[in-house]
């Protein structure tokens, strides 16, 4: 008898980083998912959206319904993707700056966070930037953000045996087979709430 292989959908993620810095973990979060899904989480694809271009948010700028080109290009990015994968730093037991300023630009109507599942990945201190994770998802409850609920994904980066490398990728495999999870999670929601399973 002949078997029949069911080809998931592409599930097409825009992936942000709250941190700025070059050598960023968090950043390496990032690049360690998108090596996964090349190679272990078939029908995902994840690109990398760099916010830093972003200008602080001020109303001033928008004119006649429009925003500045960087923020219509980051928008449109928004609003393709079928799911979202935050890699939230903590700062001050809340999300970064430069994460919380791309949300409130992505926000502006019309809101294209709107409905959108996503997932959080944070790596840090003793906490691992769980507490940020909170934070964001009680700003995600406004923005109709629908988050995965499990496997949480936090990882405290300085604890024995080394998580990164000196250019901060992620060498760490059991937080490798845990990001996998992660994916893997927000893969199939975003199936289930696309309707298509």
């Amino acid at each position: 008898m002949e078997t029949v292989t069911v080809m998931k959908p592409l599930i097409r993620v825009a992936a942000l980083s709250g941190s700025l810095r070059k050598g960023s973990y968090h950043n390496g979060l990032l690049r360690a998912a998108i090596d996964l899904t090349k190679e272990l989480v078939p029908g995902m694809q994840i690109e990398y959206i760099d916010i830093s271009p972003l200008p602080f948010i001020n109303t001033d700028l928008e004119i006649n319904g429009t925003y500045p080109a960087v923020v219509e290009a980051f928008r449109q990015k928004i609003l393709e993707a079928d799911s979202i994968l935050f890699a939230s730093p903590e700062y001050n037991y809340s999300v970064s700056a430069p994460l919380k300023n791309a949300i409130d630009w992505a926000s502006r109507p019309p809101n294209v966070w709107a409905d959108k599942p996503a997932a959080i990945i944070s790596t840090g201190g003793i906490f691992g930037g769980g507490v940020s994770q909170y934070h964001l998802r009680q700003i995600g409850v406004f923005l109709d953000l629908h988050f995965i609920n499990k496997p949480e994904f936090t990882l405290n980066a300085f604890q024995p045996p080394e998580k990164f490398d000196v250019e901060g990728n992620l060498v760490d495999e059991p937080a490798k087979e845990r990001l996998k999870k992660v994916l893997i999670s927000l893969q199939e929601f975003t199936i289930r709430l696309q309707g298509q399973d």
